[in-house]
């Protein structure tokens, strides 16, 4: 007499559990098959491990496959292999408990608020088996385990029940049958299959296929079966045998770039964590990178199954032009494989990509230097974001700088240490100028002094320049320093302090005109203008005003009270001088003042505050100028 089939319980805490995972735990339910999928290969995986001990359980059946079969007329989905299937003990042990606890401390866990603190679950059987459940009202499993001449038959609704007896099953292995929700008859759609399976097991070991059905000119109808997945996982082969083609095709896959990648990354860390990295730097800016919000992070396999497809924590935020795959077999996650843990392993992972990136990034630069500028038009940008962000490889990343300057010709670059290398032996200081182009900064009165004495000036036309120089503060010893403000230190302080002197009067009168300067000083910059504006040491930038101008769109920002310095030796300020020698309160000398402190603001970019007065004054002279 056969056996009846008997009816039983989920442990009690199993049945909150259930619910937990199909409304919480998963973002999105169609990760259900790749979870199918998952333990199905893992199966296939166990079945050949046992082969090596005992090769007799593999009876005739070893050609390893997944197969998924849809009926769309019974609504039903099916996922079958042959793997090590499981006996009626360990269909009970594996479905009708989870992670082996039935424990009140294991549901406490995993009903916390907080992702990164739910358990490891990965490794253990039966917790992906479970998003079934948000596609199917019911599930049915058949499964033969090897060496067993009996199959079993399990039966549930996922409401607290579940039914298991004896059945006939030829082969074995094991059969998941989802029937599917009404809502949910896109999962017997071929198309949708193909398109999950493309998406988060492409490269699964084993083939996945699918029957295919097709009809001749005579209506004959064939049935093939169609392997879904490339199982072409690159990372996972020897870097030599992997063609510059096959790195091309794969990056373009992941990318969706039309280019072909600038670098290719593929090695395998080692150490208390073994993971295989295959990371792509682009060639170009990729369109979604000039518009819109950019997801970073490599795509995260575990054991060629897709578990991320964005992992932040795999690399930081400035480096997410980075594009590739991150494979590692036994990093712990939670129990939806799409929130990771917070834990050391997965930072000694980041660590290890940070590195990688920026040492390809310098073998680039020194090996090829033509293809890192190229590079670095593109990209330079976020490597200037990590200046600010990641300061324990801020040295490697300053290395990496590129900026013109002074005496590199137009779209030609130099980096920190050639301007060091070249640097005079008088000069102590790296000096830079920002400013919203190259036209504007080669071009202003702060230059004179250095041109006159040979030494270059970086030029940093980046607007997120302004915002790197806080964490470029250095460079081989060598403090960098702001060519436009009043704490630059250059030759001729004693002379300047006898002009000083001897302009005090003028100067504080002038100071009493222009109320909106700090100061008046004579200046050791300028040899050809008459006058510029400059900053404090710590004071806002001309160039940084202008910047949090356009940020604000038009709102107020507070401006910095600048010191005004001029030329003592300049034909216009020694004229100056002479009209207040000879009448302090010569009405002219305010007009002058003027002048000198609008030229100033349009020599440093800047706009003069009434550009039709200042149109004025200029007429005016050229009306005196010409004898009217």
């Amino acid at each position: 007499m056969a056996e009846q089939a008997q009816k039983m319980e989920f442990k009690s805490e199993l049945k909150q559990i259930l619910n937990l995972i199909t409304h919480s735990l998963y973002s999105h339910k169609e990760v259900f098959l790749r979870e199918m999928i998952s333990n199905a290969s893992d199966a296939i995986d166990k079945m050949r491990f046992d082969s090596l001990t005992n090769e007799a359980v593999l009876e005739n059946n070893r050609e390893w496959k997944i197969k998924i079969s849809v009926d769309p007329q019974n609504s039903t989905l099916t996922i079958s292999d042959n793997g090590v299937g499981m006996t009626r003990e360990a269909v009970i042990e594996n479905l009708g408990t989870i992670a082996k606890s039935g424990t009140k401390e294991f549901l406490d866990q995993l009903k916390s608020a907080d992702a990164s603190s739910r358990p490891e679950l990965i490794g253990q059987f039966g917790v992906g088996f479970y998003s079934a459940f948000m596609v199917a009202d019911t599930v049915t499993v058949t499964t033969r385990g090897a060496g067993q001449t009996d199959g079993v038959r399990w039966v549930s609704d996922g409401q607290g029940e579940y039914t298991i007896e004896p059945c006939e099953k030829m082969s074995r292995g094991t059969d998941v049958i989802l029937h599917l929700k009404s809502e949910e008859k896109e999962f017997v759609e071929p198309w949708k299959i193909r398109s999950l399976v493309k998406e988060f097991s492409d490269f699964i070991e084993h083939p996945i296929v699918m029957d295919e059905e097709t009809e001749d000119e005579q209506k004959t109808k064939t049935v093939t079966e169609e392997t879904l997945n490339s199982r072409k996982a690159l990372w996972l082969r020897p870097k030599s045998e992997v063609t510059k083609e096959e790195y091309e095709h794969f990056y373009k896959q992941i990318s969706n770039d039309f280019n072909e990648p600038a670098r290719v990354i593929h090695y395998t860390g080692e150490g208390v964590l073994e993971f295989k990295v295959l990371l792509f730097l682009p060639s170009k800016k990729p369109f979604d990178m000039m518009f819109g919000e950019v997801k970073s992070g490599p795509k995260l396999y575990i054991r060629r199954v897709l578990v991320m497809d964005h992992c932040e924590q795999l690399l930081p935020q400035y480096m997410r032009f980075v594009k590739g795959v991150v494979d590692c077999s036994d990093l712990p996650l939670n129990v939806s494989r799409e929130m990771l843990q917070q834990n050391p392993m997965l930072e000694k992972i980041k660590n290890n990509l940070v590195k990688s990136v920026l040492k390809n990034l310098e073998d680039m630069k020194a090996s090829s230097y033509d293809d890192y500028v190229s590079f670095f038009n593109e990209f330079g940008a976020f490597l200037k974001e990590g200046l600010s962000h990641d300061y324990a490889n801020r040295e490697q990343l300053s290395k990496l700088m590129l900026f013109e300057s002074m005496k590199t010709e137009e779209k030609k670059f130099v980096s920190l240490a050639q301007y060091v290398e070249a640097m005079p032996e008088d000069q102590k200081e790296i000096y830079y100028l920002t400013g919203e182009s190259r036209d504007l900064v080669a071009h202003t009165p702060y230059l004179e002094v250095f041109k006159s004495k040979g030494w270059d000036v970086l030029f940093m036309t980046d607007p997120i320049d302004e915002f790197i120089l806080p964490s470029l503060t250095d460079f081989d010893g060598k403090k960098l320093t702001a060519a436009d403000k009043s704490d630059v230190s250059l030759p001729s302080e004693k002379e300047s302090k006898e002009a000083q002197k001897e302009y005090a009067p003028l100067f504080d009168v002038l100071k009493k005109t222009l109320d909106q300067i700090k100061d008046v000083r004579v200046s050791t910059r300028l040899k050809e203008s008459a006058s510029c504006l400059v900053s404090d040491k710590d004071a806002m930038s001309a160039n940084m005003e202008r910047i949090m101008q356009k940020i604000n769109q038009g709102g107020e920002v507070k401006k910095t009270d600048r010191i005004l310095e001029l030329n003592t030796e300049h034909p216009v300020v020694i004229a100056l001088k002479k009209i207040f020698d000879a009448h302090a309160d010569d009405a002219r000398i305010a007009t002058y003042a003027q002048l000198l402190y609008d030229q100033a603001v349009i020599a440093e970019g800047s706009k003069v505050k009434d550009p039709i007065a200042f149109a004025n004054m200029i007429n005016q002279l050229l009306v005196q100028t010409a004898g009217v």
